[in-house]
């Protein structure tokens, strides 16, 4: 019971996980403009892994995709691969982890069977919520060297196309910094949970294995010894004999000897 609950358990919150990764890749506030220090409030930028945004204070909103990879930095390409990778392998974890389900009647698997797409499951959705984590943390890194040494002359993330130039109409190369956007602590936490779910389901593997052979319902045989009593006397009265009849019965078969003499 404890290792079915685990392996649901575990489960659930591998779904969940996949769920805010994939929420956490289509975001486009990975990193947002920092508006502490900033002067000009009327333009608020923002940006993700696949475009970058800039929102007036009228409301409006503009998105411009990237549309080419030659030529964004090999770090945001190895963020967009690190985010796949994770995908897939918490999408392919999960779909496993449905059919092993101990719950679950899927014809005859038998538990070993089990047991094994448990811990295959398990082992996958720790290595996506380990490639998002990694993948979130490399951008976080990104932008936090990015804020530190970014200026008002140039820097930051003008070379990534998230901003820089003229800003709000200004003339002049002013160049916002970006601080931490959400889309970073919802991928953080999907990855956590990931790596949560993938290591019960693994735990629930080991109770889903059989420690011992099953058992067949046989009779024993055990030898007979010397003081085992091999038969059982019969305990039933025996009929008592007249003895006058036998008597009369010897006498009949004396008569019958000389009757020939």
């Amino acid at each position: 019971m404890a290792a079915t609950l685990c392996q649901v358990l575990g489960f659930v919150l591998s779904l969940l996980g996949v769920g805010l990764v994939v929420a956490a890749t289509a975001m486009d506030q990975w990193a947002t403009e920092d508006l502490f220090d900033n002067v000009v409030t009327a333009v608020y930028s923002y940006s993700g892994l696949w475009r970058s945004c800039v929102r007036q204070s009228s409301g409006f909103t503009e998105c411009r995709p990237y549309f080419t990879i030659l030529g964004l930095p090999a770090l945001l390409q190895a963020v967009r691969a690190l985010m796949i990778v994770g995908l897939i392998l918490g999408a392919i974890g999960t779909l496993i982890a449905i059919f092993a389900l101990k719950c679950l009647k899927m014809g005859n698997m038998e538990d070993n069977i089990k047991a094994i797409m448990t811990l295959t499951a398990g082992i996958m959705e720790i290595l996506a919520g380990v490639c998002a984590i990694a993948g979130v943390s490399a951008f976080a890194n990104l932008i936090v060297q990015s804020f530190t040494f970014t200026t008002y002359a140039d820097g930051g993330f003008g070379g990534l196309g998230m901003g820089g130039g003229n800003v709000g109409g200004l003339t002049g190369a002013l160049t916002p910094r970006y601080t931490f956007g959400p889309a970073l602590f919802v991928g953080w936490i999907g990855g956590a949970i990931l790596l949560i779910g993938g290591i019960m389901m693994a735990l629930a593997c080991r109770g889903m294995t059989p420690d011992r052979p099953e058992k067949y319902d046989a009779m024993g045989y055990k030898a007979a010894s010397q003081h085992t009593q091999m038969y059982r006397q019969d305990q039933r009265p025996r009929p008592a004999y007249d003895s006058s009849y036998k008597a009369q019965s010897e006498a009949r078969h004396s008569a019958q000897r000389f009757d020939y003499v």
